[in-house]
């Protein structure tokens, strides 16, 4: 087990959806933390890196930072690939030969989604889209490390405070029209940025290493997930189900990207239903709710 008062880097951790979830987490379970992002300089500079690292000394990386915006990656596949991989090699060369643990964060997208059922760490990846293929490249990367120096954790939908996510989008456009479309035939995991992140803390704890699939429980496609938020919230707004084909993206996604957890709780990690979930965002973020 770690010792006391541990030190934790966090990339993105000023401004990143679940950057700030991880510092929030960190700072109320008795870690030293320090965030770190490009407002701090050349993150994907090797050099740079290597001397903050050297500097701040962290028992725990946790990489919350990556290319996230999907159809934009097939605009930009080199600028994506120098994130989404780039940032992991310079990050592999900077912690390399030292004790250091690094927590990395992947995606759904590393699938094409013709499951059935949900995907488990065995599963063969096969990314459909830029941004999948970045992220697995990533993962990949990561191999040059020995084994128990780092966690790949691939996670889905993230929902919670401090930055624009799905469900904060289709309430705001619910506030302004009286109908919006959301598309029905995708199905994933939604999962909560705060649960994302005490998951993590206990996987750096454990000092565990390998694969997991970070989710929380159950499934929805972007039309469950909506409609859950606006009956919670009791907005007066109809949604109309639409297939991928009549929302035109420029990017290919998975149809069906269910994460199977089942890893976490080997580790006696639960995940609660992403229902229960959701209440507890927006009753902090949008009351009033029922507590």
């Amino acid at each position: 087990m770690m010792k006391s008062a541990p030190k934790a880097l966090v990339l993105g951790g000023h401004t990143g959806l679940l950057g700030k979830a991880l510092m929030d987490a960190l700072n109320h379970s008795a870690w030293h933390v320090t965030p770190l992002g490009r407002q701090d300089g050349q993150i994907l500079n090797v050099n740079f890196l290597t001397r903050k690292i050297k500097r701040i000394a962290p028992d725990v990386i946790f990489n919350a930072v990556g290319w996230t915006q999907v159809d934009l990656a097939e605009e930009h596949p080199s600028e994506a690939m120098d994130l989404n991989r780039g940032l992991v090699s310079s990050l592999v060369h900077s912690i390399g030969g030292t004790p250091i643990r690094l927590v990395q964060y992947s995606t759904d997208f590393v699938f094409d989604g013709a499951k059935q059922t949900p995907y488990t760490i065995e599963d063969a990846p096969k990314p459909q889209s830029v941004y999948g293929m970045t992220k697995l490249a990533g993962e990949q990367t990561l191999s040059a490390l020995p084994p128990e120096q780092y966690c790949i954790v691939r996670t889905a939908w993230l929902f919670g405070p401090g930055r624009k996510n799905f469900v904060s989008t289709i309430l705001d456009a619910c506030r302004k029209r009286d109908s919006i479309d959301v598309v029905h035939d995708q199905t994933g995991s939604p999962t909560y940025t705060r649960d994302l992140a005490q998951w993590s803390l206990k996987l750096a704890e454990l000092e565990a290493s390998g694969l997991f699939h970070a989710v929380n429980g159950g499934q929805a496609s972007w039309c469950d997930l909506a409609c859950e938020a606006i009956s919670l919230t009791e907005a007066h707004c109809r949604v109309n189900p639409v297939n991928s084909a009549q929302w035109q993206q420029k990017a290919n996604r998975p149809h069906f990207s269910v994460l199977d957890a089942s890893s976490l709780a080997e580790l006696g990690i639960a995940a609660r239903p992403w229902p229960l979930a959701l209440r507890e965002y927006l009753y902090h973020e949008y009351l009033p709710l029922e507590p």
